[in-house]
């Protein structure tokens, strides 16, 4: 069972509690740029992502607790979660990355 960090619960849960809900950090259009957009423009913003295999940003809702969004830095090809981070922060960067990661290691 995979469990998950929620930074506003500060406590690891179960995955079922969780729901993935997209890319994170992704710049979404304002009302008036989607009204201007091409259909071939809205169909790329809405369907086509990074699909990062490795590290990747993601955001999170913690949908059975406290029923908040946030970001997660996981990696897409163990599905191990690196870190967690609040809404609203910058992703981190590639020390903060790595110091999460050997924290990781070292609890293991």
């Amino acid at each position: 069972m995979i469990e998950i960090h929620c930074p506003y619960c500060n406590e690891k849960r179960a995955e079922i509690e969780f729901a993935y809900a997209g890319e994170a950090h992704y710049v979404r259009p304002t009302a008036k740029e989607q009204a201007e957009m091409s259909d071939e423009d809205w169909s790329r913003y809405m369907f086509v992502r990074d699909n990062i295999r490795g590290e990747h940003a993601e955001r999170w809702w913690h949908n059975a607790g406290c029923n908040m969004f946030f970001n997660a830095i996981r990696n897409t090809v163990t599905d191990k979660f690196v870190m967690t981070y609040k809404m609203g922060l910058s992703r981190p960067s590639k020390k903060q990355i790595d110091a999460a990661r050997k924290e990781n290691k070292a609890k293991t």
